[in-house]
């Protein structure tokens, strides 16, 4: 797969994991957001909550479970990232990390790709 193709893979997965934030009344702020050290996939507001999250994408389980690859090192970067948000933007809400999981074993052709939400997942 290109990095073309992989970005785009990536971008529908964020698109669905988005569909199903939404669907559980959260309210999408930032997409792809950006800073020295990483980026966060999605910003979403639910309730008290500011979430962080993480999404991950795999055609099978294979090589272990989507949120398996968000390791102690990933964690660090998401968080270190997440710090340098709320430097920016200000909140009152409590922050909170959780990641989305996705199997879809034909990628973006995938008609429903099971899709596994974890609050609070670090």
């Amino acid at each position: 797969m290109s990095g073309r193709e992989s970005r785009q893979l990536g971008r529908w997965g964020e698109e669905q994991a988005a569909g199903l934030l939404r669907g559980k009344g959260f309210q999408i702020i930032e997409a792809n957001w950006k800073c020295r050290f990483g980026e966060l996939d999605l910003i979403a507001e639910d309730g008290a909550y500011l979430c962080f999250v993480e999404v991950k994408l795999r055609k099978n389980d294979a090589y272990g479970s989507p949120g398996a690859a968000v390791d102690w090192r990933k964690q660090e970067k998401l968080r270190a990232a997440a710090e340098v948000y709320l430097v920016q933007h200000p909140t009152k809400l409590q922050p909170r990390f959780d990641v989305v999981e996705i199997y879809a074993p034909q990628g973006a052709h995938t008609a429903e790709p099971e899709i596994l939400h974890w609050e609070n997942a670090f």
